[in-house]
């Protein structure tokens, strides 16, 4: 999924065969206000069905890289 902002908002995704991957990533970059940025999950199986769970897991995993660059923030007690 990318969020391209400049003086308008063009964001895109792909599933790639992951359905409802694609959407769920863009989903996190436009409520965390994620600017100017593409995040990539690849995942494969490893004989384990993670069901709806796995979700949750790319989402993390994207969140977590998204934060150690600097391209969302987490919200102090203070600010929230």
């Amino acid at each position: 999924a990318y969020r391209i902002v400049n003086d308008v908002v063009i964001k895109d995704s792909d599933d790639d065969g992951e359905g409802g991957a694609g959407s769920k990533l863009s989903h996190l970059l436009e409520m965390t206000q994620a600017e100017n940025v593409a995040v990539v999950v690849s995942r494969w199986y490893g004989g384990i069905l993670l069901g709806p769970d796995r979700f949750k897991h790319i989402a993390n995993c994207a969140r977590q890289v998204l934060e150690t660059h600097g391209f969302i923030h987490r919200k102090t007690k203070k600010q929230a």
